[in-house]
């Protein structure tokens, strides 16, 4: 069995570690520091984004690659991919923009625990029995 599901969302989720990255170090190079943040909160902001990525992607990519290989659905597949990278983009972009409403940010929060709930259920519900491949 191939991931190609996870595989897809993976590459999006690698794109966008790539850019904030890139936000962490253009902003290292303005502020003039090497490690940490320095006090500055316009690179502590975009470290934190990028962290914070870091954080939550390895164990929801897992939880649905997974799910994949255990047969679950396709649409299941997709819409917590779909809203994991939104919200993702959604927090990312609240993150970078403190003048900006904390609803993004916020929906970027929500929308991440509710993809992590959902797959850790449906993980424990197929490790259980209750989901069968094919």
């Amino acid at each position: 069995m191939t991931l190609t599901i996870s595989a897809f969302y993976a590459g999006f989720v690698g794109l966008l570690l790539l850019a904030l990255s890139g936000l962490v170090v253009k902003n290292r190079l303005r502020a003039r520091v090497s490690l940490g943040s320095g006090d500055d909160p316009q690179l502590e902001r975009a470290v934190r984004a990028q962290a914070n990525l870091a954080e939550y992607a390895p164990l929801t990519l897992l939880l649905m690659a997974i799910l994949e290989v255990g047969g679950a659905a396709p649409w299941l597949l997709h819409g917590c991919g779909s809203i994991f990278l939104v919200s993702r983009v959604l927090h990312a972009t609240g993150m970078a923009n403190p003048g900006l409403p904390l609803q993004g940010r916020r929906a970027g929060i929500v929308g991440t625990w509710l993809v992590l709930l959902v797959l850790s259920l449906a993980a424990i519900v197929m490790a259980a029995g209750g989901i069968r491949s094919g």
